[in-house]
């Protein structure tokens, strides 16, 4: 089961009894620096029982007790690219090729400019190609838009100061959100739940934390 790019879901179970299930963590970069331009790959429907991606898939999972070795974790993204790219269908139905360096270029800059105020008018002038074009490109390379890529750093981010009992005002105004109903209304759309709940479904899971939970 693949959960793609700006895919929102909440992660639950289905019914009482709950499942178990082991799950990869992809950044949608890693994928475009083997297709080098291409648009990326979508599973129809999101579910695939094609043994090429399942192998892939099982390979990146590898021995969740082991730590990968930076070259083999390289040969495992590569080789799910590939069966991505296969299984998707477009290595057959389309070559077309989008202006990488300057999507990449995007990219990179939102990715360290978190705190800034960035619009398709900044990233027109630092890549030097029409704002509606980086759009365009931006969302068939890395399956999101600029601006969900760049709230979705900055939820990253907020997760991070929560985990280490930042109260979530102050990490609100931190991560660049207008104000704490902005953050906690962003921050639920993502993941399902409100900063608190998250918090508290954190330490659930790690009886041993002692980070604080201020209500949001």
């Amino acid at each position: 089961m693949i959960l793609h790019p700006d895919e929102l879901h909440d992660g639950q179970a289905g019914t009482e009894d709950g499942f178990h299930y082991s799950v990869a963590y992809v950044d949608p970069a890693r994928i475009q620096a083997v297709l080098g331009g291409r648009a990326l790959p979508f599973i129809e429907g999101g579910i695939s029982d094609d043994p090429r991606l399942y192998r892939a898939v099982h390979n990146l999972l590898g021995d969740l007790g082991q730590e990968f070795g930076e070259l083999e974790y390289e040969d495992a993204i590569y080789d799910l690219a590939v069966a991505l790219e296969e299984v998707s269908g477009q290595a057959e139905n389309s070559r077309r090729r989008f202006d990488y360096a300057s999507a990449e270029l995007a990219r990179l800059y939102i990715a360290s400019h978190l705190q800034d105020h960035i619009n398709l008018d900044t990233l027109e002038k630092i890549t030097g190609r029409d704002r509606y074009k980086i759009s365009r490109d931006f969302r068939a390379l890395y399956g999101t838009s600029p601006y969900r890529y760049l709230v979705m750093r900055r939820l990253e981010m907020a997760r991070i100061m929560l985990a280490h009992g930042e109260p979530p005002a102050s990490v609100a105004i931190a991560s660049s959100f207008s104000d704490q109903s902005h953050f906690n209304r962003h921050f639920k759309k993502t993941y399902g739940q409100t900063p608190s709940q998250w918090l508290r479904t954190l330490q659930a899971d790690n009886p041993v934390s002692n980070a604080s939970t201020p209500d949001s």
